[in-house]
């Protein structure tokens, strides 16, 4: 046994332990931020620094390291750490990445260290907070709000962690303590966590993979691995394995899972449940899995009808209302709490948001639709629209998407640096479909383009909906940016009294 195998616990002895921590944003932070608290001599390193943070390294005890990462840092190798800490953003053909792997060296995520030290604060009954993880091509972060928002409304001291903003570790260092975490997962912190070797892996009380397309093969490599990652979410789980029936792909990464024994796979979808799933049945959410008499009976939890009160019921986001429903309810969260807490619940900015409806024309904002698989829902949520979509494609086929939902729509304005290809997939698959480019390099031009392109083909009773498909990183600092600008375009031309009817019909193949 290593000593890397004795380091399960907060309270085991760190101190000394010599640890490379790759990356300084909010997740290196807080990796460098615990181990220099347990005791540990940690080196970061990073190719840029966020300044408060580079300013904050001395101060906990730490040593930085900023540099190019093309090539293993001799101060690292010197350093002869007994374990590197790398952020998710670090792939695994990453320099240091594959250093680290072929040198024999112990690799670790933030997720593995967070579950070594989970028991920092206990329960009255001794036990560390159980963990919830969820991921998924899409819908991870509006199901992971929704689990955490049940679980707190049923009584729980719940918090919604990890890849949606709050780093692990942060939650298990409150003092506080919590009763549920509910841990948002990417596919690149799950690869880091299919590399753990101790003897004390995490494993969480309940898991689910919302769904699987093809995104981020440009970290991953091939689908293949991008798919594997996301397997990892079920391994070791104790009570319930969440996964979606009509995504067939979520149903064999359950089926090929090591998994406690006794846990049970629990299906989620639109059609009628069977006996261990949640499903609708006469426009009535219900939970046949979490009750002893699920053979012959369910349980109600809300109704489609009362959900599209709420703005909640969009095909995609009832799905994502039943996975997180089956993760509460295996916590014993009450039906009638999850009706309450989706009473009071709200989508995240830029899903599926409606931004203005004016001259019959409704705007909406899908900016983080960032990848074809999130696109298709949102074009199935709005048939018909006049489509913005581009940005950078992340190395994934779009033809499928424009083929299948892209053909329905009644236009395409297309955005972005990759412009041309999804152009040609136009051309090739959807030749009926009129299709206009935006070729603005600059930002700010870019959105008001969009919207005058737009405004000029929409008319009454049509929709313009943003869902780019795509990554925003080639013209806009972050999807939000994206949307933002959007929506800040929209206002901008309902400001100025204009609508649709006041401009000639744009015409297609117009590049502006």
């Amino acid at each position: 046994m290593t000593r890397l195998d004795d380091l399960t616990s907060w309270h085991a002895d760190w101190k000394g332990l010599r640890v490379g921590v790759l990356g300084l944003s909010v997740t290196g932070f807080s990796v460098a931020d615990t181990l220099a608290e347990l005791g540990a001599d940690v080196f970061v390193f990073t190719e840029k620094a966020d300044e408060e943070y580079a300013r904050l390294i001395p101060v906990i005890g730490a040593r930085l390291w900023t540099g190019s990462l093309d090539a293993v840092p001799q101060e690292l190798v010197d350093f002869e750490p007994d374990v590197v800490v790398a952020s998710p953003g670090f792939a695994p053909r990453h320099p240091v990445v594959a250093w680290t792997l072929e040198t024999g060296l112990a690799l670790w995520g933030d997720v593995e260290l967070a579950w070594r030290v989970r028991d920092k604060v206990v329960r009255l009954d001794g036990r560390p907070a159980d963990w919830i993880l969820v991921t998924g091509t899409n819908g991870k972060t509006t199901t992971t709000r929704l689990a955490a928002t049940m679980l707190v409304e049923g009584g729980l001291r719940a918090a919604a962690v990890g890849n949606i903003g709050t780093p692990v570790l942060d939650a298990v260092r409150d003092p506080a303590g919590f009763d549920a975490l509910v841990v948002e997962l990417s596919s690149h912190q799950l690869w880091y966590l299919g590399l753990q070797t101790g003897p004390d892996p995490v494993s969480p009380h309940a898991a689910v993979c919302l769904n699987l397309a093809d995104d981020h093969l440009e970290w991953h490599g091939s689908a293949d691995a991008y798919r594997d990652a996301k397997a990892h979410v079920y391994d070791n789980t104790r009570v319930a394995c969440v996964y979606n029936k009509a995504d067939a792909a979520t149903m064999r990464m359950v089926e090929d899972a090591e998994v406690v024994e006794g846990a049970r796979a629990v299906g989620f979808d639109l059609g009628a449940p069977g006996p261990s799933d949640l499903g609708v049945i006469e426009g009535i959410l219900v939970d046949r899995a979490f009750l002893e008499e699920r053979r012959t009976s369910a349980l109600e939890l809300t109704t489609v009808e009362e959900l599209r009160e709420l703005g909640l019921a969009a095909p995609h986001v009832v799905a994502n209302i039943l996975a997180a429903a089956a993760l509460a309810r295996s916590l014993e969260v009450p039906p009638a709490a999850i009706r309450d807490a989706l009473r009071g619940f709200r989508l995240d900015p830029h899903r599926i948001e409606v931004v203005a409806v004016e001259g019959g024309i409704t705007w909406v904002d899908d900016s983080k639709a960032t990848n074809p698989h999130a696109a298709a829902s949102s074009l199935a949520a709005y048939p018909g629209a006049v489509w913005v979509v581009g940005g950078l494609l992340k190395g994934v086929d779009i033809s499928d998407l424009v083929a299948g939902r892209g053909a329905t729509t009644k236009a395409a304005i297309v955005i972005g640096a990759e412009r041309e290809e999804l152009v040609a997939a136009f051309a090739r698959h959807a030749p009926a479909v009129p299709v206009f480019e935006v070729d603005a390099d600059e930002t700010e031009e870019v959105m008001a383009r969009v919207v005058e392109l737009a405004a000029g083909i929409a008319r009454d009773g049509d929709v313009v909906l943003l869902a780019p498909a795509a990554a925003s990183f080639d013209q806009f600092s972050s999807y939000a940016d994206r949307g933002r600008r959007f929506a800040a375009a929209v206002r901008d031309r309902i400001g100025r009294g204009t609508d649709g009817d006041a401009h000639a019909d744009a015409t297609p193949g117009d590049r502006t």
